[in-house]
């Protein structure tokens, strides 16, 4: 993916990635651990900003981020995408920074772990 500044095309582009990309993709990935937009968001969102999102913005985090941001968001679900980042790992960085009791064992596959 090319550099994106642009304010508008940053949130267009994670709206895209998160809303469609990411779970259509993720219909393939059995190795996944997660598959609903929303958890998505959360595990990009939250190991973006280093702790929990909602601890750095308000809801709808699309909206609100700081464009910087959500550009580091955006460049790890683009990584995760292209086999460059581990997706388990970077929920289960997420799960943790939360407070979540994080599974050592391989997901269900039938499980969303980040619902």
């Amino acid at each position: 993916m090319s550099v994106v500044s642009d304010d508008a095309e940053i949130r267009r582009v994670w709206r895209d990635l998160v809303g469609r990309r990411l779970p259509e993709a993720a219909a393939s990935r059995p190795d996944w651990p997660v598959r609903l937009d929303h958890c998505f968001a959360r595990i990009f969102l939250d190991n973006a900003c280093g702790r929990p999102w909602r601890e750095v913005v308000a809801p709808p985090a699309w909206a609100t981020m700081p464009t910087d941001r959500l550009a580091d968001a955006v460049a790890l679900a683009e990584a995760v995408l292209t086999d460059r980042a581990d997706l388990a790992f970077l929920n289960r960085r997420s799960l943790r920074m939360r407070g979540k009791r994080v599974r050592t064992s391989p997901p269900d596959a039938s499980r969303d772990l980040g619902a």
